[in-house]
Order: C-alpha cells, then sequence, then structure tokens
C-alpha cells in the first residue's frame, strides 16, 4: 500500500512549495509574540500619587510643575528604599482652608498630619505613554487587575488550543487556520476599541482564543507537509520566529506609544493572514484521513509540480496507513508507572518553561530604565536557542540538553536575584543566560513529550501535558506582580527553584536520541524486552505432543 510519505520521496520532502509554506507560516509565530508579552509596552505602571482637586488649583494657580506638586502636597512614606512619595495615600486636608501659599508650600503639613487613601483618582507622570493602567486606574488596591489581563490571554490560550485542534481534525487545517485568524483579528480589534476594563478582558479572552488556535494548526499544517526527517527541525524553526517578533515589538512599543494603537499593531498582520486562503493547500495526510482522495492526489501533483518533481504511475493508489489500536484515553497517561511519571514530569516541564518565560519577560516592564533596549538585548539571546538544540540533540541527546538548559536558567535567576543593581550591566547579563535557557527548555519540551507516548496516545499526551502550559500562563503575572510588591528580586527566587526542580526531574527521563518512537504502552514500559514471536517458546513447548521426546530445557534456551 503506497502511502503519502512514500510519495513525498518523489514530490520532494522538503522542496520549493514546503519551503514557500514554511515561510509564510512561520511569519505567523511573529505577531503572537506581540499578543504573548504585549503587557510590557500596553501595562506599564508609571509614576503616581493621589489626585486631589483642590492641590491641582494650587499647582496651576503657583505654576508649579507636576513633580513641584507632588513634593509639596504628598506624603513622604517609608519603604525598603528609603522615604519615598507615597503612591496610595495623601494628606487628610483641605487645601482651601490651609495658610498653604506657593511662597509657603508646606505650611501646616508636619508629621502629625493625617493621611487617608485616594478618593479622586490618580496622577500619573506618562513619559509620553498612555497604557491600560493609567487609563482604567488599576493601581494601589486595584494593582492586581493588571495581572488578569494577562492571565485572560493564557485562558484564551488554554480553550483555544483545544477547540481548534478538535475543528482541525474535524474541518481541515486550511479552514482551521484561516478561521482562527478572522476570529483574532476581529477580537484584536474589540480589544483596542474595548469601552471598559471588563470588556477588555472579555475582548482578550477570545483574542487569545483565536491566536494560540491559529498558530497550532499553522504548526500542524507544515509538519505534515514535509518528510519524517524535516518534522523536527521545521516545528523548531517554526517557534525560533517567535523570537523575531520578540525583536520587533520594542520597534512598536517606541513609536506607538498609546496601548490601543499598539494592539492595532500587532492585529494588523493577523488580516493579511487571510490572504493565505490562495497560497496554502490543504493538508494531503488529513484529506486521506477523511477518505478525499482525490483533493490529496491533486494538491500532491501540485507540489511535485512546484518543486519540480514528477510523480509515477501509483499516485493513484495513494491511501494512508491507519494505525488500528484501542481508543486513548487520559488514565492511558497515568495507568502505568513510567507512562505516569513521564507525564507528570513533562506536566511540570510545561509549566514550568511558562512560567519562568512569561516571568523573565514581564519582569523588564517593571524594572525600570530603558525597556526598549532592555527588552531588544533580552530578545537577541533567544536566537542561539534553536541553533543550540539543532547541534545537540543529534550529538549529546535529549536529556542532557533539557536538563541542563532548565538548570541553567534557574541557576541565572538565582544569582540575578542577589546581583546589587549597581552592578547593572552583569545583573543584566546573567538574566539574559536564563532567558536563553528557559527558551531552550520550552522549545526542547514540544518534541521530548511527542517522543515520549505510544502512537495512539501521542496526540492527546501533548494536548494534555501542554495545557500545563496555559495555566502556568495565567499564574506567572501573578507571581511577577503581587510578588514584586513585598520584594522585587522575589519572584526571580521563585523561578529559580521551580526551574531547578524541572531540570532535575528531566533527568529522570530515560533518552531518546536514536531510540523508535514506541507504539504501545509496553514499548515505554519494558524499553529492554526483546521482540519475541507472537508464539513464546513456553507456549510452543506446551503445544508440543507428549510423545516427542525434545528436551524442553534444552530448547528453552
Amino acid at each position: 500500500m503506497t502511502t503519502f510519505d512514500d510519495i513525498l520521496e518523489e514530490a520532494g520532502k522538503f522542496g520549493r512549495c514546503q519551503k514557500r509554506i514554511f515561510l509564510l507560516m512561520s511569519l505567523v509565530s511573529i505577531p503572537w509574540a506581540g499578543v504573548y508579552v504585549g503587557i510590557v509596552f500596553q501595562g506599564f505602571t508609571p509614576e503616581h500619587w493621589c489626585r486631589d482637586p483642590a492641590a491641582v488649583e494650587l499647582r496651576e494657580s503657583c505654576g508649579w510643575g507636576l513633580h513641584d506638586s507632588r513634593k509639596y502636597t504628598v506624603p513622604l512614606v517609608n519603604s525598603s528604599a528609603g522615604l519615598v512619595h507615597s503612591q496610595c495615600q495623601r494628606y487628610d486636608v483641605d487645601w482651601n482652608s490651609t495658610s498653604l501659599t506657593c511662597e509657603d508650600p508646606q505650611a501646616n503639613i508636619t508629621a502629625i498630619t493625617p493621611m487617608t487613601a485616594c478618593k479622586h483618582g490618580w496622577e500619573y507622570d506618562y513619559e509620553g505613554r498612555v497604557s491600560f493602567t493609567t487609563e482604567f486606574d488599576l493601581v494601589c488596591s486595584n494593582a492586581w487587575l493588571v495581572a488578569m489581563y494577562q492571565s485572560t490571554i493564557n485562558i484564551g490560550f488554554l480553550v483555544g488550543s483545544i477547540a481548534i485542534g478538535y475543528l482541525a481534525d474535524r474541518f481541515g487545517r486550511k479552514m482551521s487556520f484561516l478561521m482562527s485568524n478572522l476570529w483574532s483579528a476581529v477580537a484584536g480589534i474589540l480589544v483596542a476599541i474595548s469601552p471598559s476594563y471588563t470588556m477588555l478582558l472579555v475582548f482578550r479572552t477570545l483574542y487569545g482564543f483565536g491566536v494560540k488556535g491559529g498558530w497550532i494548526a499553522g504548526y500542524v499544517l507544515i509538519t505534515e507537509l514535509v518528510g519524517v526527517e524535516y518534522r523536527r527541525t521545521v516545528g523548531i524553526l517554526y517557534q525560533m520566529f517567535f523570537s523575531v517578533g520578540i525583536l520587533i515589538l520594542p520597534l512598536i512599543g517606541y513609536f506607538v506609544t498609546n496601548w490601543r494603537w499598539f494592539n492595532v499593531a500587532i492585529t494588523v498582520p493577523y488580516i493579511f493572514f487571510l490572504a493565505y486562503y490562495w497560497f496554502l493547500p490543504e493538508s494531503p495526510r488529513w484529506l486521506l484521513s477523511q477518505n478525499k482522495s482525490n483533493r490529496a492526489v491533486k494538491i500532491t501533483e501540485a507540489i511535485a509540480k512546484e518543486n519540480g518533481r514528477t510523480l509515477s504511475k501509483n499516485i493513484e493508489t495513494l491511501k494512508e496507513d491507519v494505525v488500528k489500536s484501542s481508543t486513548a484515553s487520559f488514565l492511558d497517561l497515568v495507568r502505568t508507572p513510567k507512562m505516569r511519571k513521564h507525564t507528570f514530569i513533562l506536566m511540570f516541564n510545561w509549566f514550568t518553561s511558562a512560567v519562568v518565560y512569561q516571568g523573565l519577560v514581564m519582569r523588564l516592564g517593571i524594572l525600570g530604565g530603558n525597556v526598549y533596549i532592555g527588552f531588544l538585548i533580552s530578545g537577541l539571546v533567544e536566537f542561539p536557542a534553536a541553533f543550540l538544540i539543532l547541534f545537540s540533540i543529534e550529538r549529546v541527546g535529549r536529556r542532557i540538553p533539557f536538563a541542563t538548559a532548565n538548570i541553567v536558567s534557574g541557576a541565572a535567576c538565582l544569582i540575578t536575584a542577589f546581583i546589587p543593581e549597581s552592578m547593572f550591566w552583569l545583573k543584566t547579563a546573567v538574566a539574559c543566560v536564563g532567558r536563553l535557557g528557559i527558551t531552550m527548555a520550552f522549545e526542547m519540551v514540544v518534541f521530548v513529550n511527542t517522543e515520549l507516548y505510544p502512537t495512539f496516545v501521542r496526540n492527546l499526551g501533548v494536548s494534555v501535558c501542554s495545557t500545563l502550559c496555559d495555566v502556568g500562563g495565567i499564574v506567572a503575572p501573578f507571581i511577577l506582580y503581587r510578588l514584586a510588591v513585598i520584594w522585587l528580586e522575589l519572584p526571580l527566587i521563585i523561578f529559580g527553584v521551580i526551574a531547578f526542580i524541572a531540570g532535575g526531574l528531566v533527568l529522570m527521563l530515560p533518552e531518546t536520541r536514536g531510540v523508535p518512537l514506541p507504539e504501545t504502552i509496553d514499548d515505554i514500559e519494558f524499553p529492554d524486552r526483546k521482540k519475541e514471536s507472537p508464539l513464546k517458546n513456553h507456549q510452543l513447548m506446551n503445544l508440543l505432543p507428549p510423545d516427542v521426546t525434545t528436551n524442553k530445557e534444552t530448547m528453552a534456551v
């Protein structure tokens, strides 16, 4: 029986056609970076303090600047950095009834002057940038809502990856990809025009649903169009284009200073992706699974023609292998000891990769300094990750590079936390090493996951384990923003510890380099068992007739 892989031998495993499609699909990873970590530019929190209408009038009448007004009318409070102007309290006085004048701005203000919470909103030192944080006053008691903005996109990712995965199997890769991009384009514009913060969270969730689903549909489509030996390389490079998006993001943030227009900028590409309708084929593999052989043949012939190849006549007999196996269920992932171990370790690594990666990126937005330069530098260190993976996995294996990437990332986080601010460049360099390590771990967990499950449960295993990635994304902003209030470096301690644990757990996984993909659970549980004839020796001996005087012990040997 001729299979699609057999036909690709003639049509070209990674010819001009596949390269063109790969380049087109890889562009989808670029705007995803803006959706995933754009909060650094959309949700920054500038210097702020309580707004007092009477103090504003006084500032205008005296001709004070914004910072003069804060110095004269905002109380000082103790913090880890010493005495600083309060962001969430103001003097409980009526400025119009005090003897304060433009010449004597601090009259009647003493250490015993009572203070109260902000009642009339806040004033912000915008620095020419407008974020949703300032527009909706998400500071002080409402600061936790900033983390919700990032968490909702991950909720959308979680639901979208499952739903679009199902729809891609039901209606095709190409159609699911196009519908996801249409959804993303509409949802992205709705985010940009959200009239309230509640609606912003709703639209942001819908945005995540389409973006993640479209990215996965594109990933599946390109991997199904190339030869087996190219799938891993294509998958890693497909993810690497996310790093290209990371490099472009600070440029967009620098020139587009309003968070609403920033969201429009990262949404526009999804409108252009709709034009892919005329440039992408449907997956022949999927068509064959749906018994649509005629369409599969036409598409395969078109691929061969673009690749400058000629197909033999056996194209008409094209069929896809059907693996007969029991129906996969979640229990298959945890029923036996080694399967259970693999599942829990992989789930924890998916979770860790998302928490540490998102945490390190979003941390750039709360450090102060030049966020554009910091973001650009940290993005540049992601590029070596893909090349280090491609260089090491076939020479060293999977387990050691995977574990090392986690451990290096964890060590870098812990070291960065204790480097003083005065050693800025050393602190930045070590933090970048952490980004490199966690980027490698994030990209490796994808294909290691596929190599540790048998065929009949492989897709389910990857789907279940990768859901922890989105759970990690939901948790990450709360770890970063809430713990940083206690101590700015405390999130790094958490990131370092869980990355260390993840690296140690990876060492408990088996090496899969050069090992055939498992077909059954027994291949996982008993990897060293020699393949025997279906009729085992002891069974054969028991079937011998009684009058046969063969030495059973000799036969067993």
